[in-house]
């Protein structure tokens, strides 16, 4: 196969793009192997879960709950997290320009009342905080930087929404509405509604996902010509450009987090592949349809080696052989780019794929994901893992999470700092 489409994460397959277990945790699973491989790394590992709140994904798990209900199920999912033994929730509290705590900036998001801009009568990020604190988790609070809507209506946004006051901020694509990246001002409001919830709470860190400029769409250009003419004149290609945008957005954030509450941390879940070796010999042995260099202006091999950021998560959502982007080759390329940085390294793991229907046969096996972290453990780059996503926690698919915890995860573990 020439190409491989991104494996799309269920939360977001409106983003269509060419690409309960009875064993309890800690019991070995029917038929399991004892642990293979080095033993684990003391007690010191980033074992995570992200949290996806947008459309509804993991929590809550409808709109217009009761902030009761809302509190009680955000509860459940990080005591399935304990119960997993896992110790670090990525917690998406800004999945569309909006806020899952009393903003200044942007409004409450639709997804806890269904109504944008409604208070739902409690403070869910910092209710997060106390309740993965009492648990001994760290709590990383998540944000997308430029996603405004899954939708292109700006009517449909609240009247107060950033986004109608400065129309000539957004850029309508692929059926969603985004800000643009390539405008300054953009940039100092994204990071300012940001930096908020970190002045607000004791987070442990802030954590960027995979979307700065959007993913391709065949047939659309995202039009940013204005800002281009406007700001690109010092750079040899529309594409530097876009990257140094991106970058700044990095480095700006970084410096912003440290300031407002050194020990915080600052991380990024990239889509695994920065380049494909048949673009540049310094890429990985893969064919990625997407290249993030390329495709989504985020140079994410850069960001590691000059320590921009404190942790990189790429996620590496394929089965081990997979023909165009096999986890082994993908996991081995980026412990070589973490070697000797000071960027740790994290894995990010499709649990949801694990006896999924129309996943591939490898992930109907309950044992392929222990696998991989076997496999991981031979690079002591490899800090831990983080799985996608709190639903799949809390059903564990098929059991893999449940074969994950017999087979490498006996004893708790603390996150790296």
């Amino acid at each position: 196969m020439a190409r491989v489409s991104r494996v799309s994460r269920r939360a977001f397959a409106v983003a269509a793009l060419s690409l309960l277990t009875s064993a309890a945790p800690g019991a070995a699973a029917p038929g399991a192997a004892a642990p293979t491989g080095r033993p684990r790394r003391g007690v010191t590992e980033m074992r995570g879960m992200w949290l996806a709140t947008v459309s509804n994904r993991d929590w809550p798990s409808r709109t217009g709950l009761s902030a009761s209900d809302q509190r009680k199920e955000l509860t459940a999912l990080f005591d399935k997290a304990v119960g997993h033994r896992l110790n670090t929730v990525m917690f998406q509290v800004r999945p569309t320009a909006d806020a899952f705590w009393p903003s200044p900036y942007e409004p409450w998001s639709q997804y806890l009342t269904g109504t944008q801009g409604k208070d739902p009568g409690w403070d869910p990020l910092g209710t997060a905080v106390e309740e993965a604190h009492a648990r001994g988790l760290r709590l990383h609070a998540w944000f997308n930087p430029y996603r405004i809507a899954n939708h292109t209506e700006p009517g449909r946004l609240v009247a107060s929404h950033p986004a109608r006051k400065h129309p000539e901020w957004v850029v309508p694509y692929g059926g969603k509405l985004y800000y643009n990246p390539g405008i300054p001002a953009v940039r100092a409001f994204v990071e300012q509604a940001i930096l908020d919830a970190v002045a607000r709470y004791p987070v442990d860190a802030v954590h960027f996902d995979d979307y700065f400029y959007p993913y391709p769409v065949a047939g659309q250009t995202f039009d940013d010509d204005e800002a281009y003419d406007a700001h690109g004149g010092d750079f040899s290609s529309r594409a530097a450009w876009r990257r140094d945008n991106i970058d700044k957005l990095v480095t700006e954030t970084a410096a912003g987090v440290r300031k407002l509450r050194p020990g915080t941390r600052f991380g990024i879940s990239p889509f695994a592949v920065w380049r494909n070796a048949g673009t540049d010999s310094r890429g990985s042995d893969t064919k990625a349809g997407v290249e993030t260099y390329d495709d989504l202006y985020a140079d994410t091999r850069t960001w590691v080696q000059k320590n921009w950021i404190d942790y990189i998560v790429p996620q590496v959502y394929w089965q081990i052989g997979n023909a165009a982007a096999d986890y082994a080759k993908v996991v081995d390329w980026w412990a070589g780019v973490a070697k000797g940085s000071g960027t740790q390294l994290y894995i990010g793991e499709a649990l949801y794929q694990a006896g999924a229907a129309g996943a591939p046969a490898a992930w109907q096996d309950p044992a392929e994901l222990s696998r991989h972290l076997t496999l991981a453990d031979r690079y002591p780059q490899v800090g831990g893992h983080v799985y996608f996503a709190a639903e799949d926690v809390a059903a564990d698919p098929i059991g893999a999470l449940s074969r994950v915890v017999a087979d490498h995860y006996q004893q708790p573990a603390t996150p790296p700092s």
